[in-house]
């Protein structure tokens, strides 16, 4: 579970968009560790979420990811 956390700041830090999908997320972590399931991924970047570590943006159709601080995730 540390490991796909990690994965997922990672990917977060360093990815040139500001908010992405559960599949970008997911395809990121697969290439760190390729055997992850797609559950462990979700409950990881579920607790980062409550950790306030990555924050939900919704775009009225589908909720993507952002990390917080980061770009226009957050309501000014």
């Amino acid at each position: 579970m540390e490991e796909i956390k990690k994965a997922i700041l990672d990917f977060a830090e360093t990815s040139k968009k500001t908010k992405f999908y559960f599949k970008d997320i997911e395809k990121a972590v697969k290439k760190v560790i390729p055997d992850a399931k797609p559950r462990e991924i979700k409950k990881a970047a579920t607790a980062l979420i409550n950790a306030e570590k990555l924050i939900y943006f919704s775009t009225g159709s589908s909720t993507m990811y952002g990390l917080k601080g980061r770009g226009q995730t957050e309501d000014h």
